[in-house]
C-alpha cells in the first residue's frame, strides 16, 4: 500500500519504520526536516499526493489543522486520513467534514501506548468511523498492534482515548504522590515497590514508570507538554457535556507546574519532581 506518515515524534517514526520493514511503499513528513526517514521530503504535498492511506501523527489540535488545510487540494476519493493526534471531539468532527468535503475517507483514530508499544508492535487502536473504511486499512493496523477497536461515530473514539489518558494521568500523580510519602517517611523506594506490587491499586503503569522513578532518567516516552495538553482537551470535553471533573482539575494544574519548571519534554513521570518539592 502507498502510506505517507505525517510527523516523525516519538510515535511517527517508529511506525514508519515498521511501515517500510512490512513492504508498504512509504513517505515521510515532518515539519523538521528528518532525511533517514523512510520516503523522507521536505515537500508535504508532494508527500500526500497519490497516496491511499495518510496517517497524520503530529502535535496537537493547531498542528493537524494546518496539516490538513495545506493537503486537503490533494485529497481525493480513494484515499484514507487516520487521524492519530490527540485532539478534541469537535475539532475531530470537524477534520472529518473537511476531507469528507474533498472526497476522501477519514478515521479517527486515537491510540494508547507509547514508545516502547509502538517499537514492539503493541500499540492499540482506537477507531471512530465507517468500519468499510476501517476494513480497508486493518491489515496496515494489524502489524502495527494489540488490538484495533472499532468504537463507534467519528468523535467517539477520540473521547474514550480522552478518558483513558485523563485516568492514566491520574494514576501518575497518585502513583507519585504515594511513593514520595513512603519514602518521606523513611521507606526505600525498592521496599515500597515490591510491597505494590502485591498490592491491589498495582496497575501496568507501575512497571512501565517505576524505572524512571527509581533512576530520575525521565528521557520521554510520553511527554509532559503532551499530557498536560490532553487533560485540558478532556475538561474542556467534560464541560461541554455539563461535567465537573475536579479531581482530574487538581491534576492538570499538577501538570502545568512541571511544565512550568522546565519539564515540557520530559517524560511525565517526571512529575515525580513536582511532588517531591511541593510544600505544606
Amino acid at each position: 500500500m502507498r502510506i505517507t506518515v505525517l510527523g516523525l515524534g516519538i510515535i511517527g517514526g517508529v511506525w514508519a519504520a515498521h511501515l517500510a520493514k512490512d513492504g508498504h511503499e512509504v513517505r515521510t513528513w515532518n515539519r523538521t526536516f528528518k532525511p533517514q526517514a523512510p520516503g523522507a521530503t521536505a515537500d508535504l504535498v508532494a508527500a500526500v499526493t497519490g497516496a491511499e492511506l495518510v496517517a497524520i501523527v503530529v502535535a496537537d489540535p493547531p498542528a493537524v489543522a494546518e496539516v490538513l488545510a495545506r493537503i486537503a487540494p490533494v485529497l481525493a476519493p480513494g484515499m484514507v486520513v487516520a487521524q492519530h493526534s490527540t485532539v478534541g471531539v469537535e475539532d475531530t468532527r470537524s477534520y472529518a467534514a473537511l476531507v469528507a468535503g474533498r472526497g476522501a475517507a477519514f478515521l479517527d483514530m486515537p491510540f494508547t501506548g507509547s514508545k516502547p508499544a509502538a517499537e514492539q508492535r503493541q500499540n492499540v487502536f482506537f477507531v471512530g468511523g465507517d468500519p468499510a473504511v476501517l476494513a480497508t486499512v486493518a491489515p496496515v493496523y494489524a502489524r502495527l498492534a494489540k488490538a484495533v477497536l472499532p468504537i463507534g461515530a467519528i468523535g467517539q473514539a477520540m473521547a474514550i482515548k480522552l478518558a483513558f489518558n485523563l485516568l492514566i494521568a491520574n494514576l501518575n500523580q497518585a502513583q507519585c504522590e504515594a511513593l514520595t510519602l513512603a519514602t518521606r517517611a523513611g521507606i526505600p523506594p525498592e521496599t515500597f515497590f515490591a510491597a505494590f506490587d502485591l498490592n491491589v491499586g498495582r496497575s501496568p503503569l507501575v512497571d512501565l514508570k517505576k524505572p524512571k522513578y527509581l533512576t530520575g532518567d525521565y528521557s520521554p516516552q510520553f511527554s509532559v507538554k503532551h499530557m498536560h495538553k490532553d487533560l485540558r482537551l478532556a475538561l474542556a470535553f467534560a464541560g461541554s457535556l455539563g461535567l465537573r471533573l475536579d479531581q482530574t482539575a487538581a491534576v492538570e494544574r499538577a501538570y502545568g507546574e512541571a511544565a512550568a519548571q522546565g519539564r515540557s519534554e520530559q517524560d511525565f513521570a517526571a512529575l515525580l519532581e513536582v511532588v517531591r518539592a511541593a510544600k505544606a
